[in-house]
């Protein structure tokens, strides 16, 4: 090394002195060259033979039909595994059931997926077999949500999640809707799960309900993704609805077994903030406490409501001759998207439907009841006008 520093030396202090320089300062680069490259020798090779592991990755994922741009922006780290089993899972979701264009897509949106062993594919499939009805179940779930099969790899966590959560009442039915709905409840540690589940009996009994297995069971199917939640928000938001609307243990305990069951999922303090803004913006518009209360109660549902989208929607219907007094009567009507409100509002007008004076309700009504509502109408209005 000291001669190679001193050979740079000497080219640097004779730059100029003609052709003779060059040649010092070629001889002196492949000598560097040859000298600074031993001691990296299994560097450099790493450096050579890994873009051609992930080129046959690369290779194979194309030829699956994924997306790779899609796949490296949401999970990137996959393309630097040493070890990919792409082709084991694409046989065994074959085997399955799915098709290539839907192995394709499972993978450009988990491309974690093709870092499953065989071994652990096998035993996890297994697993929900005991839970879902036939393969092709499950392959819908993975179609809809390729994460919810593929996200944990701790097969045991999930076995031993099923065996408990079977012993404190959850039905076949409801484990069942839990897998589909809210898989990260089984990705949860069984001390957690515990912890939720013992904490809802203890509420059920606090309330003077007999009977915890059939309320904790009553919850989860209303709300599947509640033991996803930690215990403190869920109390926080029993709390929150027992001290707002003065509920008594028996009303309070309908409620959250019943329509209020999505509302314990909530921060509590956005429950609070989508609250206030509602007794606001009725007050304003001359509702007494007890109306906004009665209201809201009819349909918790509303609270998950963002300030605007309630607000816009109210603004809407009084701007369309909808008094308040019709929207309290009708509160699912806070259900349907301002788009809905407009292109409902526009038909009925269209056939003679005076909604000043008649039911609201139809404007919340599911598309196909509405329509058969609709088309009455419009024959009502045709006979009438011959």
């Amino acid at each position: 090394m000291i001669m190679a520093s001193r050979n740079v030396w000497y080219i640097r202090s004779n730059f100029l002195f003609g052709s003779r320089c060059w040649m010092i300062r070629y001889s002196a680069e492949i000598f560097l060259k040859s000298i600074s490259c031993r001691p990296f020798n299994v560097k450099c090779d790493n450096k050579n033979t890994q873009p051609l592991k992930n080129e046959d990755l690369l290779n194979n994922l194309l030829t699956m039909g994924v997306d790779i741009d899609m796949a490296k922006r949401r999970q990137p780290g996959v393309f630097n595994r040493v070890v990919t089993n792409e082709q084991h899972l694409k046989m065994f979701l074959l085997s399955k059931g799915a098709s290539d264009k839907m192995i394709g897509s499972i993978i450009s949106r988990y491309p974690r997926a093709i870092t499953r062993t065989p071994e652990s594919l096998s035993k996890r499939w297994g697993l929900w077999r005991k839970i879902m009805t036939s393969d092709l179940e499950i392959v819908n779930i993975l179609e809809r949500s390729p994460e919810s099969f593929f996200r944990s790899n701790n097969n045991l966590n999930l076995e031993n999640n099923i065996k408990f959560l079977s012993s404190v009442g959850l039905t076949h039915k409801c484990l069942c809707r839990l897998l589909t709905s809210a898989p990260r409840t089984f990705a949860n540690t069984l001390k957690l799960n515990k912890q939720m589940i013992e904490f809802l009996q203890q509420v059920c009994l606090s309330l003077g309900h007999n009977s915890p297995t059939d309320f904790v069971r009553k919850i989860i199917s209303k709300n599947p993704s509640i033991l996803i939640q930690s215990t403190k928000r869920v109390n926080r938001n029993i709390e929150f609805l027992q001290s707002t609307f003065n509920l008594n243990k028996e009303e309070l305990l309908l409620l959250i077994c019943g329509p209020g069951a999505g509302l314990l999922d909530l921060s509590n303090d956005y429950a609070k903030k989508t609250y206030k803004n509602i007794k606001e913006k009725l007050g304003s518009l001359g509702c007494t406490d007890e109306d906004i209360q009665k209201f809201v109660l009819s349909y918790p549902n509303m609270i998950f409501l963002s300030e605007k989208k309630f607000n816009d929607k109210i603004d809407f219907l009084i701007e369309e001759k909808i008094s308040i007094s019709q929207i309290i009567k009708n509160p699912r009507i806070m259900d349907s998207s301002i788009n809905t409100l407009k292109t409902r509002i526009k038909e009925l007008v269209h056939a003679g439907y005076d909604l000043s004076t008649s039911n609201i309700a139809l404007l919340s009504w599911c598309q196909k009841r509405y329509k058969v509502k609709l088309e009455k109408l419009n024959g009502l209005k045709s006979a009438g006008g011959l």
